[in-house]
């Protein structure tokens, strides 16, 4: 009888192996979530519990920069106007993005060009659109101003007065939702036209259809975009940062433009207060947690999926 040049691997061998191999190959993305995002965010929150400064060893303080946190005067000056910019951005923002996205989505000539012009402001970076921005808000010679006082509107100094300083911002959205739009357009066009013909013979009208199955049927989409613009509202940084530049203060005029992200940069690199800054960002964690718990608990009740009974 011959012998047997190796021997039958088990199941269990097998599966123990199919691990190795699989570590091995996400080895390099867990070695740089551990570096890169892990371990920054232990740290954080060590730090948010210490009084630390970058050039002296972290000094414990216990929840004294939380203590002091809420009651700082800034604090709720910046998360107010972060609140500001998210209801009265966010929302108007992606209200607009679908209304651009149903126009879109009719069957006109050149609709593919339209669909590429509209989506080109989001492909300005940041810095570039700010600009752009300020300088069609300009009070003196801005074209938003010259064409208000031609039509016999008043001419707000958009940068100088904390009144339209927010204001300014949220009307610069406008111009870069062409994301939004192109996954409403996506959205919409993957509802079943079979309910709209059903609809039609009950008698339904653009109205009714629109608000009984388009708005149903593209749901999940505004779930999403929801929750994607909360976030990234209240992590408001870039725009506000260069509008408030322009008037020689970073947080803009009356620190109307003072935004979180904005006063927990401030408190971190112009002021080194790490600790603080550190407890500003978990709290920024815990409000942004909170809102998205309750956005997906309440999805419930306004977000339809195809799959659901």
């Amino acid at each position: 009888m011959e012998e047997k040049l190796y021997k039958e691997v088990s199941p269990i061998q097998r599966k123990r192996k199919a691990l190795v191999l699989g570590l091995l190959f996400v080895s390099p993305w867990l070695i740089g979530f551990i570096i890169f995002q892990l371990y920054p965010i232990i740290m954080s929150f060590y730090y948010s519990l210490t009084e630390y400064n970058l050039f002296t060893s972290p000094k414990w303080v216990g929840l004294e920069n939380y203590k002091s946190l809420f009651q700082d005067k800034k604090f709720y000056l910046s998360l107010y106007n972060t609140v500001y910019i998210t209801v009265f951005g966010l929302f108007p923002h992606l209200i607009f993005a679908l209304l651009m996205a149903v126009i879109l989505n009719t069957n006109v000539k050149g609709q593919s060009f339209y669909r590429t012009i509209y989506f080109l402001p989001t492909l300005v970076p940041a810095v570039a659109g700010s600009l752009l921005w300020l300088w069609l808000f300009n009070a003196q010679y801005g074209l938003i101003n010259e064409f208000l006082g031609a039509i016999g509107f008043v001419q707000p100094n958009w940068l100088v007065d904390p009144q339209w300083a927010k204001p300014a911002i949220i009307i610069m959205g406008f111009w870069a939702t062409g994301t939004n739009t192109i996954m409403y357009l996506a959205a919409l066009q993957d509802v079943p036209q079979t309910f709209y013909e059903a609809a039609e013979i009950d008698g339904a009208n653009r109205w009714q259809k629109f608000l009984h199955i388009t708005l149903p049927a593209i749901s999940p989409i505004s779930l999403f975009l929801v929750l994607m613009g909360l976030i990234g509202s209240f992590q408001f940084f870039t725009q506000g940062l260069i509008f408030g530049e322009a008037t020689q203060s970073m947080g803009g005029p009356e620190n109307s433009l003072l935004f979180y992200a904005i006063y927990l940069y401030q408190t971190a690199f112009s002021f080194l207060k790490m600790g603080y800054a550190s407890a500003m960002a978990w709290v920024l964690f815990v409000i942004v947690l909170i809102l998205t718990i309750f956005i997906f608990k309440s999805s419930a009740k306004w977000v339809y999926y195809g799959g659901e009974k």
